[in-house]
């Protein structure tokens, strides 16, 4: 969750800078729990499980590059004695490429499944943010916080629910679990259980 928090809060952050107006009124100041209306969207769902069939493929092309690597390394750790020092070395290289298209198949997939996940969790929080523009701008509200950032504050200066309303959402109806729900994790980031060994002087 925590990358969806940030992604969250930098995007209201700088949609929100330019909000503000000048008015002769007084000021009147309402917050939103953004993450909290993120969580009860209807849109969560489908979003959480296609970011999870997602990773699950990358990580299944993880396995692959894996198994292969292991492969090779312990049909060269039993014949290694007994190749000649060209076949050996031709070996060795072979391993040291696949190690390192492992780990730059890490790099590549993590860097994937952040976009991934930027990419469907844009056009919803665009979705809020045109909810709390309309809310504000109906309601009289000059400014609107992030409740995330507000250390003290009457309840009444929320106006979550006001931002359910104008979705159509009703927050009571949406499962718990989607708030609970993570991020198909990850290829491990770590390298190969065994390691390519040092080269062997004839």
């Amino acid at each position: 969750m925590n990358k969806i928090k940030f992604l969250v809060v930098a995007f209201f952050f700088i949609s929100f800078a330019s909000f503000a107006q000048t008015n002769e009124q007084a000021t009147k100041i309402g917050y939103a729990n953004v993450e909290e209306i993120l969580s009860k969207m209807p849109e969560r769902a489908s979003m959480q499980k296609e970011l999870e069939v997602y990773g699950q493929k990358l990580q299944e092309q993880f396995a692959t590059k894996e198994n292969e690597y292991n492969t090779k390394l312990q049909a060269y750790q039993k014949g290694a004695s007994t190749m000649d020092k060209v076949v050996r070395e031709d070996k060795e290289r072979e391993l040291v490429n696949l190690e390192q298209s492992i780990q730059k198949f890490q790099y590549d997939a993590q860097m994937s499944i952040r976009e991934k996940e930027q990419s469907l969790i844009q056009p919803v929080l665009v979705k809020i943010e045109n909810a709390i523009k309309e809310v504000a701008k109906e309601n009289g509200y000059l400014y609107i916080l992030s409740e995330q950032a507000i250390l003290e504050g009457p309840e009444s200066g929320s106006i979550n629910n006001l931002v359910f309303k104008k979705l159509g959402v009703d927050p009571s109806k949406q499962p718990a679990a989607a708030q609970q729900a993570q991020p198909q994790q990850q290829p491990a980031a770590a390298k190969p259980a065994t390691t390519t060994p040092a080269k062997k002087k004839k």
